[in-house]
Protein backbone atom coordinates (compact mmCIF):
# COMPACT_ATOMS: atom_id res chain seq x y z
CA UNK A 1 0.00 0.00 0.00
CA UNK A 2 2.59 2.03 1.13
CA UNK A 3 3.79 1.89 -3.14
CA UNK A 4 0.60 3.38 -3.64
CA UNK A 5 0.78 6.22 -1.39
CA UNK A 6 4.74 6.81 -2.86
CA UNK A 7 3.50 7.05 -6.36
CA UNK A 8 0.27 9.25 -5.59
CA UNK A 9 2.59 11.97 -4.11
CA UNK A 10 5.71 11.58 -6.48
CA UNK A 11 2.98 12.03 -9.39
CA UNK A 12 1.27 14.45 -7.64
CA UNK A 13 2.75 17.65 -9.32
CA UNK A 14 2.66 16.48 -13.01
CA UNK A 15 -1.02 15.99 -12.54
CA UNK A 16 -2.17 19.23 -13.47
CA UNK A 17 1.19 19.85 -15.74
CA UNK A 18 1.55 16.51 -17.59
CA UNK A 19 5.13 15.24 -19.06
CA UNK A 20 5.84 13.12 -21.84
CA UNK A 21 9.03 11.64 -20.39
CA UNK A 22 10.55 9.32 -17.87
CA UNK A 23 13.46 11.70 -17.00
CA UNK A 24 12.67 14.08 -13.83
CA UNK A 25 13.03 14.40 -10.34
CA UNK A 26 11.09 11.96 -7.30
CA UNK A 27 10.20 14.16 -4.52
CA UNK A 28 10.37 18.05 -6.19
CA UNK A 29 10.24 20.44 -3.18
CA UNK A 30 6.39 20.85 -3.98
CA UNK A 31 5.34 17.44 -3.81
CA UNK A 32 1.94 16.07 -1.43
CA UNK A 33 -0.08 13.68 -1.01
CA UNK A 34 -3.24 13.84 -2.63
CA UNK A 35 -7.25 12.51 -1.85
CA UNK A 36 -5.55 8.96 -3.69
CA UNK A 37 -3.68 8.75 -0.60
CA UNK A 38 -6.26 9.90 1.86
CA UNK A 39 -8.80 7.25 0.72
CA UNK A 40 -6.21 4.77 -0.05
CA UNK A 41 -5.56 4.93 4.09
CA UNK A 42 -9.61 5.16 4.61
CA UNK A 43 -9.70 1.47 3.16
CA UNK A 44 -6.86 0.48 4.54
CA UNK A 45 -8.31 1.34 8.14
CA UNK A 46 -11.59 -0.21 7.19
CA UNK A 47 -10.13 -3.62 6.53
CA UNK A 48 -7.52 -3.40 9.55
CA UNK A 49 -10.70 -2.18 12.26
CA UNK A 50 -13.30 -4.32 10.27
CA UNK A 51 -15.51 -1.96 9.75
CA UNK A 52 -17.27 -0.32 6.98
CA UNK A 53 -15.56 0.96 3.82
CA UNK A 54 -18.33 3.83 3.45
CA UNK A 55 -17.50 5.02 7.16
CA UNK A 56 -14.30 5.27 6.80
CA UNK A 57 -14.01 7.23 3.36
CA UNK A 58 -16.26 9.69 4.94
CA UNK A 59 -14.35 10.12 7.77
CA UNK A 60 -10.88 10.77 6.25
CA UNK A 61 -12.71 12.76 3.38
CA UNK A 62 -13.75 15.12 5.97
CA UNK A 63 -10.49 15.36 7.60
CA UNK A 64 -8.91 16.10 4.96
CA UNK A 65 -11.23 18.27 2.77
CA UNK A 66 -9.06 19.71 0.50
CA UNK A 67 -6.67 17.03 -0.48
CA UNK A 68 -8.18 17.30 -4.37
CA UNK A 69 -11.71 15.45 -4.44
CA UNK A 70 -13.59 15.54 -7.26
CA UNK A 71 -16.55 17.82 -6.91
CA UNK A 72 -19.46 14.67 -7.18
CA UNK A 73 -17.18 13.00 -4.71
CA UNK A 74 -17.12 16.12 -2.51
CA UNK A 75 -20.67 16.45 -2.62
CA UNK A 76 -20.96 12.73 -1.32
CA UNK A 77 -18.98 13.97 1.43
CA UNK A 78 -20.86 16.01 3.12
CA UNK A 79 -24.13 14.79 2.21
CA UNK A 80 -26.65 13.89 5.05
CA UNK A 81 -27.70 10.28 3.42
CA UNK A 82 -24.74 9.30 0.75
CA UNK A 83 -25.82 7.02 -1.73
CA UNK A 84 -23.38 6.07 -4.33
CA UNK A 85 -23.71 8.00 -7.48
CA UNK A 86 -22.69 5.89 -10.45
CA UNK A 87 -19.29 6.77 -11.30
CA UNK A 88 -16.53 4.96 -13.72
CA UNK A 89 -14.12 7.24 -12.21
CA UNK A 90 -10.74 6.12 -11.68
CA UNK A 91 -11.39 6.82 -7.61
CA UNK A 92 -12.28 3.22 -7.26
CA UNK A 93 -9.26 1.91 -8.72
CA UNK A 94 -6.94 5.13 -6.65
CA UNK A 95 -7.90 3.40 -3.30
CA UNK A 96 -8.34 0.12 -3.57
CA UNK A 97 -4.54 -1.46 -3.74
CA UNK A 98 -5.07 -2.63 0.57
CA UNK A 99 -7.53 -4.68 -0.65
CA UNK A 100 -4.60 -6.47 -2.54
CA UNK A 101 -2.51 -6.99 0.17
CA UNK A 102 -4.61 -8.05 2.40
CA UNK A 103 -6.83 -10.68 1.31
CA UNK A 104 -6.11 -14.24 0.98
CA UNK A 105 -7.72 -15.47 -2.08
CA UNK A 106 -8.70 -14.27 -5.33
CA UNK A 107 -12.37 -14.27 -4.67
CA UNK A 108 -12.20 -12.39 -1.44
CA UNK A 109 -9.76 -9.90 -3.18
CA UNK A 110 -12.51 -9.29 -6.01
CA UNK A 111 -15.12 -9.43 -3.38
CA UNK A 112 -13.74 -6.87 -1.33
CA UNK A 113 -12.87 -4.56 -4.28
CA UNK A 114 -16.36 -4.77 -5.13
CA UNK A 115 -17.29 -3.68 -1.57
CA UNK A 116 -15.15 -0.63 -1.64
CA UNK A 117 -16.04 0.49 -5.10
CA UNK A 118 -19.54 0.76 -4.94
CA UNK A 119 -19.90 3.19 -1.74
CA UNK A 120 -19.55 5.55 -4.61
CA UNK A 121 -18.43 3.87 -8.03
CA UNK A 122 -21.33 1.47 -8.69
CA UNK A 123 -21.09 1.59 -12.78
CA UNK A 124 -20.02 -1.88 -13.84
CA UNK A 125 -17.13 0.15 -15.15
CA UNK A 126 -15.78 1.70 -11.62
CA UNK A 127 -16.64 -1.74 -10.08
CA UNK A 128 -14.43 -2.96 -12.81
CA UNK A 129 -11.16 -0.87 -12.11
CA UNK A 130 -11.35 -1.31 -8.60
CA UNK A 131 -10.92 -5.39 -8.97
CA UNK A 132 -8.58 -5.65 -11.89
CA UNK A 133 -6.21 -3.49 -9.89
CA UNK A 134 -6.76 -4.95 -6.42
CA UNK A 135 -6.20 -8.64 -8.29
CA UNK A 136 -3.25 -7.44 -9.72
CA UNK A 137 -1.61 -6.55 -6.74
CA UNK A 138 -2.74 -9.79 -5.11
CA UNK A 139 -1.73 -11.79 -8.21
CA UNK A 140 1.65 -9.89 -7.88
CA UNK A 141 2.39 -10.34 -4.37
CA UNK A 142 1.60 -14.44 -4.47
CA UNK A 143 3.93 -14.89 -6.71
CA UNK A 144 2.86 -14.63 -10.62
CA UNK A 145 5.17 -13.59 -13.08
CA UNK A 146 4.18 -10.32 -15.68
CA UNK A 147 3.01 -12.64 -18.37
CA UNK A 148 0.79 -14.36 -16.01
CA UNK A 149 -0.79 -10.90 -14.66
CA UNK A 150 -0.98 -9.89 -17.86
CA UNK A 151 -3.26 -12.73 -18.98
CA UNK A 152 -5.24 -13.20 -15.62
CA UNK A 153 -6.43 -9.34 -15.70
CA UNK A 154 -7.08 -9.30 -19.78
CA UNK A 155 -8.73 -11.97 -20.12
CA UNK A 156 -10.93 -11.15 -16.71
CA UNK A 157 -11.61 -7.94 -17.53
CA UNK A 158 -11.29 -7.12 -21.36
CA UNK A 159 -8.66 -4.69 -21.08
CA UNK A 160 -6.21 -4.57 -23.84
CA UNK A 161 -2.71 -5.05 -21.95
CA UNK A 162 -0.91 -6.09 -25.15
CA UNK A 163 -0.37 -2.37 -26.56
CA UNK A 164 3.18 -0.62 -25.29
CA UNK A 165 3.66 2.68 -23.17
CA UNK A 166 5.54 3.99 -26.40
CA UNK A 167 2.44 2.99 -28.37
CA UNK A 168 -0.01 4.37 -25.96
CA UNK A 169 2.16 7.66 -25.47
CA UNK A 170 1.99 10.17 -28.16
CA UNK A 171 -1.70 10.22 -28.10
CA UNK A 172 -2.35 9.48 -24.56
CA UNK A 173 -3.87 12.68 -22.01
CA UNK A 174 -5.80 13.43 -19.17
CA UNK A 175 -8.20 10.95 -18.27
CA UNK A 176 -10.13 10.17 -14.81
CA UNK A 177 -11.95 6.92 -16.25
CA UNK A 178 -11.00 3.53 -15.13
CA UNK A 179 -11.54 2.64 -18.30
CA UNK A 180 -8.41 4.97 -19.88
CA UNK A 181 -6.27 4.60 -16.41
CA UNK A 182 -6.63 1.10 -15.11
CA UNK A 183 -4.84 -0.34 -18.49
CA UNK A 184 -2.35 2.08 -19.05
CA UNK A 185 -1.39 2.10 -15.02
CA UNK A 186 -0.75 -2.32 -15.27
CA UNK A 187 1.13 -1.37 -18.51
CA UNK A 188 3.21 0.75 -16.82
CA UNK A 189 4.44 -1.62 -14.19
CA UNK A 190 4.45 -4.76 -16.66
CA UNK A 191 6.98 -2.35 -18.26
CA UNK A 192 8.94 -2.13 -15.28
CA UNK A 193 12.33 -3.66 -14.20
CA UNK A 194 11.70 -1.90 -10.45
CA UNK A 195 9.33 0.17 -8.35
CA UNK A 196 10.79 3.34 -9.36
CA UNK A 197 10.62 2.16 -12.99
CA UNK A 198 6.88 1.43 -12.55
CA UNK A 199 6.36 5.10 -11.23
CA UNK A 200 8.32 6.63 -13.98
CA UNK A 201 6.35 4.77 -16.70
CA UNK A 202 3.02 5.61 -15.17
CA UNK A 203 4.02 9.62 -14.92
CA UNK A 204 5.96 9.57 -18.52
CA UNK A 205 2.28 8.80 -20.24
CA UNK A 206 0.89 12.55 -19.66
CA UNK A 207 -2.32 11.78 -18.18
CA UNK A 208 -3.90 11.70 -14.29
CA UNK A 209 -0.81 11.41 -13.29
CA UNK A 210 -0.89 10.90 -9.70
CA UNK A 211 -3.54 8.34 -9.93
CA UNK A 212 -1.39 6.40 -13.02
CA UNK A 213 1.42 6.24 -10.61
CA UNK A 214 -0.62 5.39 -7.41
CA UNK A 215 -2.34 2.42 -8.96
CA UNK A 216 1.01 1.27 -10.77
CA UNK A 217 3.26 1.67 -7.57
CA UNK A 218 0.42 -0.24 -5.36
CA UNK A 219 1.56 -3.42 -7.99
CA UNK A 220 4.83 -2.59 -8.39
CA UNK A 221 5.24 -2.44 -4.73
CA UNK A 222 4.08 -6.35 -4.03
CA UNK A 223 5.57 -7.53 -6.88
CA UNK A 224 8.99 -6.54 -6.03
CA UNK A 225 8.35 -7.23 -2.44
CA UNK A 226 8.58 -3.58 -1.59
CA UNK A 227 9.72 0.02 -2.18
CA UNK A 228 13.17 1.62 -1.90
CA UNK A 229 13.94 2.81 2.01
CA UNK A 230 15.02 6.34 0.42
CA UNK A 231 11.16 6.38 -1.10
CA UNK A 232 9.55 4.87 1.59
CA UNK A 233 10.92 7.25 3.92
CA UNK A 234 10.32 10.44 1.78
CA UNK A 235 6.62 8.97 1.46
CA UNK A 236 6.09 8.84 5.34
CA UNK A 237 7.39 12.12 6.38
CA UNK A 238 5.48 13.48 4.06
CA UNK A 239 2.32 12.44 5.54
CA UNK A 240 1.01 13.97 8.85
CA UNK A 241 0.69 11.63 11.87
CA UNK A 242 -2.80 9.93 11.86
CA UNK A 243 -2.14 8.85 8.08
CA UNK A 244 1.60 7.75 8.73
CA UNK A 245 0.05 5.84 11.68
CA UNK A 246 -2.22 3.65 9.71
CA UNK A 247 0.27 3.30 7.11
CA UNK A 248 2.66 1.95 9.18
CA UNK A 249 0.40 -0.24 11.03
CA UNK A 250 -1.47 -1.80 7.90
CA UNK A 251 2.51 -2.26 6.02
CA UNK A 252 3.24 -4.17 9.48
CA UNK A 253 0.71 -6.18 9.13
CA UNK A 254 0.17 -7.12 5.40
CA UNK A 255 3.97 -6.69 4.42
CA UNK A 256 4.72 -7.85 0.81
CA UNK A 257 6.34 -11.34 0.11
CA UNK A 258 9.78 -10.51 -1.38
CA UNK A 259 9.24 -11.22 -4.99
CA UNK A 260 10.77 -14.39 -7.04
CA UNK A 261 8.47 -13.23 -10.04
CA UNK A 262 10.20 -12.88 -13.17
Amino acid sequence: MLGAIAGDIIGSIYEHSPIKTRDFPLFAPNCRFTDDTVLTIAVARAILDGTGYLENLREFGRRYPDAGYGGTFRRWLLADDPRAYHSWGNGSAMRVSPVGFAFDTPEKVLEEARKSAVVTHDHPEGIKGAQATALAVFLARTGHGRQEIRRQIGESFGYDLGRSLDAIRPGYGFDVSCQGTVPEAIIAFLESDSYEDAVRNAISLGGDSDTLACIAGGIAEAFYGGIPAGIRDRALVLLPDDLRSVTETFCARFPPAASTSG
